[in-house]
């Protein structure tokens, strides 16, 4: 890894990932059989640190973990991927955050999370990494942290004019605030959390760019509106453009989203412009969804082919 590159500073959650793959989804009170079961780390936060550790860049990792077996082994497994953990604190009070997963034989996931310790960030955290935060390349955080802590390490990274990423993550239960977005140069949401955001059903082409202007509006340069299999779309300065993804046989999507935030950081981070950003995280998360589990399905840098 090379030393001199600026760190790209994660923000946000750790879990440990519990996984049943089932041939289908249960409705509410029924069980289905037959299904098979693994154990990984996960959290959106952990998840996009790992990812950009994988792609080559250097990566340090702001969150929250417990005091037990769980929160020992993300430590670890963190450290052994030469991310940075230095600012990774442990709670006597919560213990690990936990996700149950279902993933069915489309590849189609439902997960249910309990935060634990990630709900722990707080402010004095960032405040403790702020020197950090200062000389880093760029910050990315995601939903599944406290919204102030959200909003003051955005307000943190902005002061020292270090480029902040959002990814809205899972989609909030209201309107993100002011404050927040004012702070925010990228936003990487899907259809869901733009909804939401924006306060504007989307229903078509004409509904989706009033969507994104209106978060444009709200002070956010760049928004990167996720559209799964169909790739991205990439709006600057009132102009959009599509970029489409790779098609692939999807197994497993849990950490899909998650791989296409690392590898854009990655890549930004290296100074690559924000469409060929966009082509690499694209290329990064259609190899991702062809394996199972979150982390172990990220790909490493020598398995993306460049054009």
């Amino acid at each position: 890894m090379n030393q001199e590159k600026k760190a790209i500073i994660v923000i946000g959650s750790s879990n440990t990932d519990m996984v049943i793959r089932t041939r289908k989804m249960p409705r509410p009170g029924e069980t289905v059989l037959g299904g098979d079961f693994m154990m990984n780390h996960g959290g959106k936060g952990a998840n996009q640190a790992v990812a950009a550790a994988k792609l080559g860049g250097r990566t340090t990792f702001i969150g929250k973990v417990g005091n037990d077996v769980f929160g020992r082994q993300t430590v670890e497994m963190l450290r052994g991927l030469g991310i940075d953990v230095s600012y990774l604190g442990v709670s006597d009070t919560k213990p690990s955050g936990i996700a149950l997963i279902n993933v069915d034989d489309s590849g189609e996931n439902s997960i249910a999370v309990a935060s634990g310790a990630n709900a722990e960030l707080s402010t004095a955290d960032i405040d403790a990494a702020e020197e950090a935060i200062r000389n880093a390349a760029l910050i990315i955080m995601q939903l599944e942290s406290p919204i102030e802590t959200v909003t003051h390490a955005a307000k943190t990274a902005k002061k020292y004019g270090v480029p902040v990423i959002l990814n809205p993550a899972p989609a909030p239960a209201h309107k993100l605030p002011e404050e927040l977005m004012a702070n925010v140069d990228i936003i990487i949401p899907n259809e869901t959390e733009a909804e939401i955001i924006s306060g504007i059903g989307i229903t078509d082409q004409q509904s989706e760019l009033l969507a994104i202007n209106k978060i444009h509006a709200m002070g956010v340069k760049t928004v990167i509106f996720t559209l799964g299999s169909d790739g991205a779309l990439v709006c600057e300065n009132g102009e959009c453009e599509k970029v489409p993804s790779f098609k692939v046989k999807a197994v497993d999507t849990t950490a899909a989203g998650d791989t296409f935030c690392g590898a854009l950081c990655v890549a930004l981070s290296e100074g690559m412009p924000i469409r060929d950003a966009v082509v690499f995280a694209n290329r990064a998360a259609s190899i991702s969804v062809t394996r199972m589990g979150a982390q172990q399905s990220i790909p490493t840098r020598d398995e993306i082919p460049m054009e």
